[in-house]
């Protein structure tokens, strides 16, 4: 079966974004290390997870190809394919991304037992919270910005969520991951 690894940027205080989606509190430039890193994770992934609201503005960005940006990260992100979650859109906008509609627990259950390499979602915040909520991750991976900004959209939901650290890497840029996976009962 396929895993779900949660990808996210984070606060000190555990925001992915300010209380309207603003991230300039995000820590760059990223260091070597901290890119390693990030490729090492993705090596297994075949498919991104996203919610429609940070779709809009990720596929797009991807597909611009960021000025500060790798060409093998901006080709990765772009040739990856996506499924976006969403019961507002009928189909996609998008190339190379797939629309999913419905009960988030039957989508990724789905898309768990097709085969293929691991899922990796990146958000936005009401997806990432929601499927912690409902225990579908298999690893949180956390990068800590060394930034607290108060208030703003939180990682995880209103509710206890049993976490074990798994392991706790620092990068010279001051970015920290915490890399979860969900306590079992």
């Amino acid at each position: 079966m396929r895993k779900l690894k949660i990808q996210t940027q984070t606060t000190v205080d555990g925001f992915m974004g300010a209380p309207n989606g603003e991230m300039d509190w995000l820590q760059f430039p990223w260091t070597d290390d901290l890119s390693a890193h990030i490729n090492a994770l993705t090596k297994s992934v075949d498919t991104i997870v996203l919610g429609r609201k940070l779709a809009e503005g990720f596929i797009p960005a991807w597909a611009a190809g960021p000025e500060h940006e790798e060409q093998e990260s901006i080709d990765w992100m772009n040739n990856t394919p996506k499924v976006v979650v969403s019961n507002s859109l009928a189909e996609s906008p998008w190339d190379n991304a797939t629309v999913a509609g419905g009960d988030l627990a039957t989508i990724i259950t789905e898309l768990k037992n097709q085969p293929g390499g691991d899922l990796i979602a990146y958000g936005g915040a009401t997806l990432v919270s929601a499927l912690i909520a409902e225990g579908l991750a298999d690893d949180i991976h956390l990068f800590v910005n060394p930034t607290a900004i108060g208030t703003g959209l939180p990682v995880f939901p209103a509710t206890t969520v049993p976490l074990e650290l798994a392991a706790a890497t620092p990068f010279e840029c001051g970015i920290t991951e915490l890399h979860y996976v969900p306590r079992k009962p």
